[in-house]
């Protein structure tokens, strides 16, 4: 038995500086899938050769607190510099998590990949809810490069899986789970079909990058969410396209403790809302060295 779609949507523009972005959760039907409370899609952008790359100068710096941020690279470099010291390059492929527990401010841009010759930048960002134990514990940080994300290939040349969060069969991914929780890249090649059997109290949603896909015998478009109902069931996806396509799956346990977000903070009460924007102003976030 396939489980049922529950609802599909398309994303929201919320372009920051240059790049050109797709809000795809929150949206107007779900507010969080498992722990996974936001989602920003953004697009491939084509740059030009001898571009200059955007510098790490406090541009783009800003606070958070009470979720694990995740930022996922298709292609590009990613560099992090935050206020615990931590400060990495992520290359295509890759992906970085960042704890901000109780409080951390951080910058990142995204450049082409001086190690490919695609002159592309996309990338996805996740926020990723935490348990309320977690939102008062010390931040961290974890970059991991594409050789680092678990992968294996589908039977019968349908294409390959990589495991960016969680586990599927023998991969396990690095990043840190405080719930059962689970992020998959799929690339499907054409005309080929893949099967995934779900797991009971697990919420599931799929989201559909840059192509048109067929899952659960329904047609989707470039740019959907989909989310599936609570039930038992398979998730099957064909691609009936004439190129390879990519599908990101992804969700988990409920969170069941209260969800108050306010800009850049995700907490569990508005008190603890509060109390986030009053240390943040009050320099407790401690501040990035950019020499």
């Amino acid at each position: 038995m396939k489980k049922k779609i529950s609802f599909s949507t398309q994303g929201q523009r919320a372009d920051i500086g240059e790049y050109i972005i797709n809000r795809i959760l929150p949206n107007r039907y779900a507010d969080a899938v498992g722990p996974f409370v936001f989602l920003d899609h953004a697009l491939p952008i084509k740059h030009l050769p001898g571009e200059p790359p955007k510098e790490i100068n406090g541009n783009f710096a800003h606070p958070h607190r009470g979720i694990a941020t995740l930022t996922y690279i298709l292609n590009g470099e990613a560099e992090h510099l935050d206020s615990r010291g931590h400060h990495a390059k992520v290359r295509s492929g890759g992906a970085q998590w960042m704890k901000a527990g109780n409080g951390i401010i951080h910058d990142e841009v995204v450049n082409v990949d001086p190690q490919t010759n695609d002159y592309l930048t996309h990338a996805f960002q996740f926020w990723i809810n935490l348990p309320s134990k977690q939102k008062a514990e010390q931040p961290e940080y974890l970059s991991i490069q594409a050789s680092e994300v678990p992968k294996q290939k589908l039977s019968d040349d349908k294409g390959w899986i990589k495991v960016i969060v969680g586990e599927f069969e023998n991969l396990l991914s690095k990043i840190p789970n405080y719930s059962k929780q689970f992020l998959y890249h799929i690339h499907l090649e054409t005309g080929k079909q893949f099967s995934l059997s779900t797991e009971k109290g697990l919420e599931y949603a799929a989201f559909l990058p840059l192509h048109d896909a067929v899952i659960n015998d329904n047609e989707f478009h470039k740019g959907e969410f989909i989310e599936f109902d609570r039930n038992e069931g398979a998730i099957e996806i064909s691609n009936n396209s004439g190129v390879a396509i990519d599908i990101i799956l992804f969700g988990g346990e409920k969170y069941t403790e209260p969800i108050i977000a306010q800009g850049p903070f995700v907490m569990n009460t508005q008190t603890e809302i509060a109390q986030a924007y009053k240390d943040f102003h009050a320099g407790k976030y401690g501040d990035i060295n950019y020499t």
